[in-house]
């Protein structure tokens, strides 16, 4: 990872995009992104049920080439929905042996404060994947997201924005929620 310091503040600066150091294992889950990963597994397993019904039902002799193609994609169907929910089911299984979120650098699973150029400061949670349409959460593949992964406090970090080129710097990693507004 490049990464060069600014004369005052000696703030490292990154760019989204530039590869980040290996957690060597598994990544921790924020409460935030397990409810997030848990809500997409019911409804997985929900889909499953639903998918799997209509393959029991056609179980007698199958009519034309059309039903025949039908009940082939729906049992790839079947196959993708319980590949998604063995990989979730995985996640979720190895989130809890890892413990909390880290504190000494972004991660996966961090809950980060940031000041963006204007001043205005923002509390975010780094997860895997949105869970719902909350605007404190950012996904590890998000621009800004990528920028984050391993800065320290007090770092400066780049990223493309829909608007050109950003940037925020990093006031706080850890649980931020005392004393703080979320």
């Amino acid at each position: 990872m490049r990464r060069t310091k600014r004369a005052r503040g000696h703030r490292e600066v990154r760019m989204a995009g530039e590869p980040t150091p290996a957690t060597g294992g598994p990544a921790p889950i924020s409460e935030v992104a397990r409810q997030g990963l848990e809500q997409e597994l019911s409804a997985l397993r929900e889909e499953r049920s639903k998918v799997a019904a209509t393959l029991e039902d056609s179980d007698d002799a199958v009519g034309d080439r059309g039903d025949a193609a039908d009940e082939v994609q729906r049992a790839d169907a079947l196959d993708r929905l319980d590949n998604r929910i063995e990989e979730l089911t995985r996640r979720l299984q190895e989130g809890v042996a890892q413990g909390p979120p880290p504190t000494e650098a972004v991660g996966v699973g961090s809950t980060v404060t940031v000041r963006f150029p204007d001043g205005a400061e923002q509390t975010l949670e780094v997860t895997e994947v949105a869970g719902g349409l909350t605007p404190d959460l950012v996904t590890v593949d998000s621009p800004l997201g990528r920028a984050l992964l391993g800065g320290h406090t007090g770092d400066t970090v780049n990223y493309r924005s829909p608007g050109g080129r950003s940037s925020v710097t990093v006031v706080a990693i850890g649980d931020t929620s005392a004393g703080r507004p979320g």
